[in-house]
């Protein structure tokens, strides 16, 4: 395929958007679309001298609102330039009707490795397997470390209780984008409704923390990007601590389909992640069980709202292929266990 016929991009367009930001590259721009995500549009851009850089765009077809906003994501990749976090830089965002009919994010390529299908997992050595998984914890502590004021996000979200804004926003989520009635996911709801912590602090909240919203070293296995931002929020931490445990499937756990990549020797059980969190964070991770649930619940509707997308437009397929009916009701099953281990 011709970078002309990319789907989502007007290549010419871009190209000569491209000469008003700066950015020195040696034109015709070829246009890849990469990463497995099937969220915003990833597209890998490359110059006639080989270098590289990132574009985003929102999915195709109709948006649920404010759920593919590209340009809060720049604004927060561009906030967290100060800190410790790992992120890729921002070159520019557009929403010039010239260039592009949905606003386009330009950042920096950052080399390193995405473990992001079962192939790549497998030819990981278990040591290398390890040392990614007790990064992503170490991470996600360094996210909630932000100090909101110092970088000018406090007016980024509500300062409300986060699990009623989490419970209402993805509730509201499932009745627009559902394919079919699933009592076992609104019994689901009412437990979460039911069993709500008091929230004792407010961060910067991911939105959607996981093995494959992140780059990691080729040397060390640290975290050298973390990607992914449009969910991001001010909440309560704990929330990324359980969709991390959300997207970690155990040996024998099918609730992501056919990425089982964490089932493999080396990478660290569930138990050990809480463990690195507690260490680099410490943290009061009494609720922590309440929030694995939520991030399960919060999953299983993504997975719908994905597998509703595909139906609606089949542009928006992936390469990772389409959630299935069967595997959201493996991770609903799989938050109910959760959620009576934690008594809620």
């Amino acid at each position: 395929m011709s970078s002309a016929d990319i789907v989502g991009i007007d290549a010419g367009a871009v190209g000569r958007w491209f000469a008003t930001l700066g950015v020195d590259f040696a034109g015709p721009l070829a246009f890849e679309r990469i990463g497995l995500g099937q969220s915003n549009l990833t597209y890998l851009v490359k110059d006639q001298d080989g270098h590289r850089w990132v574009l985003r765009r929102p999915p195709l077809g109709h948006l649920l609102a404010s759920a593919h906003d590209v340009a809060r994501e720049a604004r927060i990749l561009t906030a967290l330039e100060s800190t410790a976090v790992p992120t890729p830089r921002v070159l520019g965002l557009t929403d010039d009707p010239a260039v592009t009919d949905v606003p386009l994010l330009l950042m920096e390529y950052v080399d390193g490795q995405v473990v992001d299908t079962m192939s790549i997992a497998r030819s990981l050595t278990p040591e290398r397997r390890r040392a990614i998984g007790v990064s992503l914890p170490r991470t996600l502590a360094k996210i909630h470390a932000v100090d909101l004021e110092a970088i000018g996000l406090t007016g980024l979200a509500s300062h409300k209780p986060y699990a009623q804004r989490q419970l209402k926003r993805w509730s509201a989520q499932w009745e627009r984008s559902k394919t079919r009635e699933l009592p076992a996911l609104e019994g689901l709801t009412r437990r979460l409704v039911a069993a709500v912590p008091e929230q004792r602090e407010l961060t910067l909240v991911h939105g959607d923390f996981h093995l494959r919203n992140v780059i990691t070293s080729h040397d060390s296995g640290e975290v050298t990007a973390v990607l992914d931002w449009e969910l991001s929020t001010l909440g309560d931490p704990l929330a990324d601590m359980g969709s991390l445990l959300a997207y970690w499937p155990a040996q024998g756990e099918n609730t992501l389909g056919d990425f089982v990549g964490t089932a493999l020797d080396g990478f660290p059980h569930r138990e050990e992640l809480v463990a690195a969190y507690s260490a680099a964070s410490g943290r009061d991770l009494t609720a922590l069980g309440y929030w694995h649930t939520m991030g399960l619940w919060k999953v299983a509707i993504i997975a719908e709202g994905v597998m509703r997308r595909a139906m609606d437009d089949p542009r928006n397929k992936a390469a990772s292929g389409t959630p299935t009916a069967e595997r959201i009701e493996a991770l609903v099953t799989k938050a109910h266990e959760v959620a009576d281990t934690a008594g809620i």
